[in-house]
């Protein structure tokens, strides 16, 4: 097996050879790589290699950036103060970096209103232009009127 590390000469060893050398040393011999030909093996504090790899993990995490996605729902016969009412809620939602889903919820006959809920999202989409731009454009989805709008990068 191929022998890696900060402690050891690099080169191929026999097995019984590499044990013998990380018993020296008071430390672990560990598996890197076993598919390689020779499998690679790298001599260390096992223990010390779990923490570093869970702080590395765990920094990682940190870094990664999570999607929240807020939802305003609107009526086909939305009235102007519900509409502006919402649109500052979008605004608020956009601003602190949440995905907005923006949908008008047909309830029993209302169906039949569809222009009036695509007029109404495609009005949102436009008033919120400056801070989002809209992912996805309106779609029927059974009885709602779905749209999604991501916020602009700064």
């Amino acid at each position: 097996m191929r022998l890696v590390g900060d402690n050891v000469e690099v080169g191929v060893y026999p097995l019984n050879k590499a044990l013998s050398m990380a018993q020296e040393l008071e430390l672990d011999l560990v598996e890197i790589s076993p598919k390689a030909s020779p499998p690679v093996c790298k001599i260390l504090e096992y223990k010390k290699f779990l923490y570093e790899q869970k702080k590395r993990d765990k920094a990682l995490k940190a870094k990664s950036t999570k999607i929240i996605v807020k939802e305003i729902r609107f009526g086909p016969n939305t009235d102007e103060h519900d509409y502006e009412f919402k649109k500052k809620h979008a605004e608020k939602f956009l601003n602190e970096g949440a995905k907005l889903k923006a949908f008008v919820f047909f309830k029993g006959r209302s169906i039949v209103f569809k222009e009036k809920g695509q007029i109404l999202l495609l009005r949102l989409a436009q008033d919120l232009e400056e801070i989002g731009k809209v992912e996805q454009m309106p779609i029927l989805e059974g009885k709602k009127m779905i749209m999604f709008i991501a916020p602009k990068k700064k």
